[in-house]
């Protein structure tokens, strides 16, 4: 697959813990909260996660009714990527694309609910146009993108849409997330190697589980991690009316908040020997070369 911009060259010797300054031995945790914008309690949720919490970084879904809300309450600090979106998957709140994009709404408004929908109607041009689209409004609000990872994971295991997925990594130059508990076989494409080959940077590890509510998940994760960078992901929102009507998993993504806020998990990533870094430490390795 051609580049649209050419990497810096890499030393391929070296591990990704090595790129980013650390051991080769060393077990490196991104806690990432994925859903920032898609409503008011996540925003709320995310954020204090962050600023209060362990969490290490988060992904913007740009087209979601509260992703502007979002980026006002963004400071410079904050690890935040874009969480590329094309499926709105509640049943009674939709958004959908920011570009004009037929092939990528649903009949009932918005994007389409479910994966299957998505890849059976959505068109390759259109969803590079709304992606790239995604991103560069996302760096118009003022956010400095630290990475890429897909809602859904919509565009990680389908190979016409995995293409346009690295083409953005590739010309923005930013970190991606993909997952590391499916094989090549099973996704019937290499899809990191393709990655590695483009210089594009992605974490050793990243539990490919969607289940809503993440408590066993996380702390299953953290007792068992390998060395190597290790990305686990939470959905952290506050209690209020609004999440509990938007869907039955309000209370796991609470929980998520709790769980972030709680010291005993500061205190389980400690036993484990683990070191919390973000996704801008793996943007720098990628644009250092």
């Amino acid at each position: 697959m051609a580049s649209p911009t050419p990497l810096p060259s890499q030393d391929d010797s070296l591990s990704l813990n090595e790129r980013i300054g650390y051991p080769p031995d060393a077990r490196l945790v991104i806690l990432s909260c994925d859903d920032l914008g898609s409503c008011h309690a996540a925003n709320v949720g995310v954020f204090r996660a962050l600023r209060e919490g362990a969490a290490t970084c988060s992904s913007l879904m740009v087209p979601a009714p509260w992703a502007r809300h979002a980026a006002t309450q963004y400071v410079g600090t904050d690890d935040i990527g874009v969480h590329l979106t094309l499926n709105a998957e509640h049943a009674v709140y939709r958004w959908g694309p920011v570009t004009y994009a037929p092939s990528l709404l649903s009949g009932d408004g918005g994007f389409p609910s479910s994966i299957d929908d998505l890849w059976e109607h959505a068109d390759p041009e259109e969803v590079s146009r709304e992606l790239r689209t995604q991103v560069e409004r996302a760096l118009a609000w003022g956010i400095d993108v630290t990475h890429l990872a897909p809602h859904l994971t919509a565009i990680t295991l389908r190979p016409e849409f995995f293409d346009i997925y690295l083409d953005l990594a590739v010309e923005f130059a930013l970190p991606i997330r993909l997952p590391s508990t499916i094989t090549a076989e099973q996704a019937g494409f290499p899809f990191r190697k393709l990655a590695a080959d483009e210089g594009v940077v992605f974490p050793d590890h990243f539990d490919h589980d969607w289940r809503a509510g993440s408590r066993s998940r996380v702390l299953a994760a953290i007792d068992s991690l390998a060395p190597g960078v290790t990305e686990i992901h939470i959905q952290p929102a506050i209690d209020s009316p609004e999440v509990r009507e938007l869907s039955p998993s309000a209370d796991r993504w609470i929980d998520d908040l709790e769980l972030a806020l709680d010291p005993d998990l500061r205190d389980r990533l400690d036993a484990a020997g683990a070191v919390l870094i973000g996704y801008r430490e793996l943007r720098t390795a990628m644009r250092a070369g």
